[in-house]
């Protein structure tokens, strides 16, 4: 068994860490209680790091992560990543972008509640103070003012739906979405910045890049009107903190809720002096639940990585996918994962990989070819072949590539087919994408079916004869192998195909078992 080894650098949940362990093929430590010198030291061991805030992803890192393939930052932010030092040593850096995202809203919408009410000020008033006074916290309603969102992304959207449900106009300033988006949830869209400034309330919900870095400062307070209530519960630095102490020292700004800063720990931050701000210490994604899906799916994307079947959530690959719209990257995996469960299915040679797309998807055909000849290649060539090198590897082995567009129309409104062709002969997988991101494997060779993309699988071909099914669960049960799930497709030539998913790794042993049976076509075993 080729087993992968994982450190995870800074402290996650334990249903993480346990997800880790129960992989057979994978070696975890967790190392997040060591000093981070120490950590350094063990470093090279390992094909996979996962990290967090804490540990600095630079050169001193880097140098001593000789063997590292990828990173997984568990949360949003790669503020502390160096991604150029990353991927010129050709690691893949990959982040948990949506795991905190409601927990992120939520907190949005406590601080414009406080912005509107003053309750920080209020409850410390009575707790701390002991003076009941309540003709000093009037506040203002939500109901029917203006709402600006600079950024219309996961947590913005949201925050504006919630925002309308207080009875809020709401209009969005997002340049690189499609106006549909907002106007489908029944929020104004605006080109115009300076219609963002002459909202009663502004939130702001963008990446931290040099477009955004103060992008709130002293020219834009200027042209806000008198009293307006501002909340970043997004990064530090996006409002100029200089800009914003002005603002609220003059009255200029109402209000301000603030729970990230330039620098963190903020414990001497000059905003901290100012009676009308409500700050928190960077708490958006502190939420039990949200803790608990950031590391499962960093867990699941470390482990993937450390399998070489994708990369989800990659920041670094070759290709820019904050230019393609949002709908193509689930595409991209899966044409990956279908190269590579083509390839465990029909292990030889590869001869041509051939790539037919039909609707919207058909437009990043270059894009689907270079993820699929990354999974197709990698059962062969493992770590040698790379997003950026695969079309030249798959030239240089004289690899046919073939891309074309569907002239069918289909059920489906997008749809990718992959040919792999090899010595053994072809292999063919059809994979469609339902909703944003429910990736399917629908039909493979002439057996339609619907498969998850995902975890250990037994694919097994037979004639159509009755007593199959039962033989199958005979030979797993005998070498102790659980099933977690039981897809079947059949043909118009009396032979059948079923995706087994298992808890267990397959060995060689329970393969030949299952090749000996008078019905057995063929039988192989893919992990993705």
């Amino acid at each position: 068994m080729n087993v992968k080894k994982i450190i995870v650098c800074d402290t996650i949940h334990e249903k993480g860490i346990k997800q880790l362990e129960n992989e057979e093929d994978i070696e975890v430590f967790n190392a997040a209680s060591l000093p981070k010198d120490e950590l350094l030291a063990h470093l090279g061991e390992y094909d996979i790091a996962i990290t967090r805030s804490s540990t600095p992803v630079n050169s001193a890192f880097l140098e001593n992560a000789t063997n590292l393939k990828a990173i997984v930052r568990a949360g949003v932010g790669v503020d502390n990543v160096d991604m150029e030092g990353c991927s010129k040593r050709g690691i893949i850096v990959m982040n948990v972008p949506t795991a905190n995202t409601i927990a992120a809203v939520e907190m949005t919408m406590a601080h414009l509640l406080a912005t509107a009410r003053s309750f920080p000020n209020a409850n410390n008033h009575l707790k701390l103070d002991r003076i009941w006074k309540r003709e000093k916290w009037y506040g203002v309603e939500l109901f029917e003012k203006k709402l600006g969102i600079i950024g219309f992304g996961n947590i913005g959207s949201r925050v504006g739906i919630r925002a309308k449900a207080f009875g809020m106009e709401v209009i969005t300033y997002d340049p690189y979405i499609d106006p549909k988006k907002a106007i489908d949830l029944g929020v104004k869209y605006t080109e115009n910045f300076d219609d963002i400034l002459s909202c009663d309330f502004i939130t702001i919900h963008t990446p931290k890049n040099k477009e955004t870095i103060d992008m709130i400062s002293f020219e834009e307070i200027k042209k806000m009107k008198d009293g307006v209530r501002l909340v970043n519960c997004a990064r530090g630095g996006l409002y100029n903190e200089d800009a914003l102490y002005d603002g609220l020292k003059s009255g200029k700004i109402a209000y301000a809720g603030i729970d990230v800063f330039i620098k963190e720990p903020a414990i001497d931050n000059k905003l901290l002096d100012l009676e009308n701000i409500s700050a928190t210490p960077h708490l958006g994604a502190n939420t039990y639940e949200s803790q608990q899906k950031i590391a499962t799916q960093a867990a699941s994307q470390a482990i993937s990585a450390a399998r070489g079947s994708s990369y989800p959530n990659a920041l670094n690959l070759p290709i820019d996918e904050s230019k393609m719209p949002s709908f193509v990257k689930p595409y991209l995996e899966l044409i990956q994962k279908m190269g590579s469960f083509a390839a465990q299915v029909n292990k030889s040679s590869v001869l041509t990989i051939k790539i037919v797309a039909e609707g919207e998807i058909a437009k990043f055909l270059d894009s689907l070819l270079t993820f699929a000849i990354v999974g197709a290649l990698r059962e062969s060539m493992g770590e040698q072949v790379n997003y950026v090198n695969a079309e030249f590897i798959a030239k240089e082995k004289d690899v046919k590539m073939i891309t074309e567009i569907s002239t069918s129309n289909s059920a489906f409104k997008n749809r990718i087919d992959m040919y792999l062709t090899t010595s053994k002969g072809t292999t063919k997988i059809r994979g469609t994408v339902f909703g944003d991101d429910v990736q399917r494997i629908v039909k493979i060779d002439e057996f339609n079916l619907d498969i998850e993309p995902k975890g250990k699988m037994i694919i097994f071909k037979n004639t159509d004869i009755p007593g199959v099914i039962g033989e199958l669960g005979t030979i797993l049960a005998k070498h102790g192998v659980n099933i977690a799930d039981f897809r079947l497709g059949r043909d118009n030539k009396n032979h059948a195909l079923a995706v087994i998913l298992v808890d267990n790794n397959i060995s060689k042993k329970i393969i030949q078992d299952l090749s000996k049976l008078d019905a057995c076509i063929s039988v192989a075993y893919v992990v993705l």
